[in-house]
Parts: C-alpha cells; sequence; structure tokens
C-alpha cells in the first residue's frame, strides 16, 4: 500500500486502435486547430485594432475568443504529439496541468457567457442606465473575477485530486480530466466530493442568472420592433453561443457518468472532443457573421489586403 500513491506516469487509453488511420487524424485535427487559431485570432485582432469595437460586449467577446484559445492550447499540442507517438503516456503534473486548464476554460466560459448575458439585459431592459453601469472600471473588475474565480475554484478541486492516493494509472480517455484520475483514488476523501459538488451548484446558478436574464429580454423584445432587431442583432448569437456550450459541457458531463462503453473508440473519442472542437470554432464565426460591425471591419480589411498584394 506504500507504492500505491507513487504514480508518476498516466496511460491515455483512447487512442488504442488508431495506427491505421493516424496520419489522416494528425492532418484533420492540426487543420482543426489551425482554424480555431484562425476565427479566433480574427475575433481578437479586429476588436483590439478597431477603437470603435472597443465596447462592453465586443471586450467580453474577446476574452471569450481568448478563452477559446487558452482551453484549446491544453488540449490540441498533447493530443497533436501523441497522434505520432507509438505511446501514449502523460506526466501526473502534465495530467493534472491538462485538467486544470480544461476545467478552468469550461468555467471561464461560463462566467463571460454571464457578463454578456447581463450586459445584453442592461442594454435592452434598461438603456437609460447603460452607460452608468458600464463603466470601463466596473468592466475591468468584472473581467478580473470572471478570469480569478475559475481559476481559483479549479485550483481547489486539483489540489485536491492531486494529494490523493492512486490505485491506478489508466486514463480510458484521450486527456487527463479530475473526475478521472479521482476515480484512480483508493479512497474519495471528503474534500473530493464537497469541493466539486460546490463548483457545480455555483456555475449551475450562472445559468440559472442567463435563463432569468433572457426571460426579461424576451417579454421586453415582444412588443417592441426596435427591441426586436436589437434581440436578433446582438442578443441572438450570444444564445446560439451559450446554447452550443452547455449542450456540448451537459452532454460531455452526462457521457462520462452514464455513457456506454460498448460503443467504438472513435465515437467515444468524438463525444469527448466535441467541447473543445464545436464552441471554440462555431462561436466566433457566429459572432464574426451575425455582428455587423465585426463584420464589416473583417471584410473591409481583407478588401484593403487584397487591393494591397493585388
Amino acid at each position: 500500500m506504500d507504492n500505491v500513491s507513487v504514480i508518476t506516469m498516466f496511460t491515455l487509453a483512447g487512442l488504442n486502435g488508431t495506427a491505421n488511420y493516424r496520419v489522416t487524424l494528425f492532418a484533420l485535427t492540426l487543420l482543426c486547430y489551425c482554424v480555431i487559431w484562425l476565427v479566433n485570432v480574427t475575433i481578437i485582432m479586429t476588436i483590439i485594432v478597431d477603437k470603435n469595437l472597443h465596447e462592453p460586449m465586443y471586450i467580453f467577446l474577446c476574452n471569450l475568443c481568448i478563452n477559446g484559445l487558452y482551453g484549446t492550447a491544453g488540449f490540441y499540442p498533447k493530443f497533436l504529439s501523441d497522434l505520432l507517438s507509438s505511446t501514449h503516456v502523460i506526466s501526473h503534473a502534465g495530467c493534472l496541468l491538462q485538467g486544470f486548464v480544461l476545467h478552468s476554460s469550461a468555467c471561464a466560459d461560463f462566467s463571460l457567457l454571464v457578463l454578456m448575458a447581463f450586459d445584453r439585459y442592461v442594454a435592452v431592459c434598461r438603456p437609460l442606465v447603460y452607460h452608468s453601469v458600464m463603466t470601463k472600471e466596473k468592466i475591468s473588475v468584472c473581467l478580473f473575477f470572471a478570469w480569478l474565480l475559475p481559476i481559483c475554484l479549479v485550483l481547489m478541486s486539483t489540489i485536491t485530486t492531486s494529494t490523493s492516493r492512486l490505485c491506478g494509472s489508466h486514463i480510458p480517455k484521450i486527456y487527463c480530466i479530475n473526475f478521472l484520475i479521482g476515480k484512480l483514488a483508493c479512497s474519495a476523501s471528503i474534500a473530493s466530493i464537497i469541493i466539486p459538488a460546490f463548483n457545480y451548484t455555483f456555475y449551475f446558478f450562472h445559468v440559472i442568472f442567463i435563463v432569468w436574464s433572457y426571460m426579461h429580454l424576451i417579454r421586453k423584445c415582444i412588443f417592441s420592433s426596435e427591441n426586436r432587431s436589437k434581440f436578433m442583432q446582438t442578443c441572438l448569437p450570444h444564445l446560439l453561443c451559450l446554447i452550443i456550450v452547455v449542450v456540448c459541457l451537459l452532454f460531455d458531463l452526462l457521457y462520462i457518468r452514464f455513457g456506454s462503453k460498448e460503443l467504438p473508440q472513435g465515437v467515444q473519442n468524438f463525444m469527448a472532443i466535441e467541447f473543445l472542437l464545436i464552441p471554440p470554432l462555431i462561436n466566433p464565426i457566429i459572432y464574426g457573421f451575425k455582428l455587423t460591425q465585426i463584420r464589416n471591419r473583417i471584410i473591409g480589411s481583407l478588401f484593403c489586403l487584397f487591393h494591397t498584394y493585388a
């Protein structure tokens, strides 16, 4: 029993049986990762460069895209290197770090989406006080806590997981998360139960707040054509992004806990990767196409670039 906790490496079993199409999978994954970087960096740089976009909604969107790059950086580089390797292992510290990045990125997504929902609520339902409520100072404080709280909450969970005595080293997935590391513990501690439960409850109330804000938004927009136009232009993209994030994360969480292990490994891998593929890729595209100012700025930049090199 003295040796059960001395585990320095974990085995990632998700890529077993992929040797025959490893090169194809590597090329597709690399292409997806490049596209994720392209669309997110395009939105980020467009908002940073154009001073007309230095408004709360666009600042929150910029942070959402940065968080998308942060979260995917915790998965894709390691996954790509595993595709080129015959052994799929990760160190204990690397596993904890990967779990921390993925968890904190998912939590930060909800924090930023809450800020965006609050911004839309004030803009549509209380337009007269919008500029007094959404000041630069208040936005800075909100963003600071939107990043700090997920990091602190997930860090507590990661520290608890790191101190657990482990009785195994087999991770049945293509990446590490705290839940799977915790399942390898010889015994569950009270902290390993209470802290995740608190975190889930905390972010469940984030979802409740967003639902509450959209109930007021929809009620306000039903009888006003001007508000309906504002809702379709700025609230609809946020609502679509929110649905994508919630569905992907909820699907992944439910599958981890209740999903069948008899499904083909390729299907299991897609279910594991979908929240690291769909939201970071689709959300910037939705905002880029739907928000007129961002779309016009990107088209204008591409037009100028084309004429420069033509």
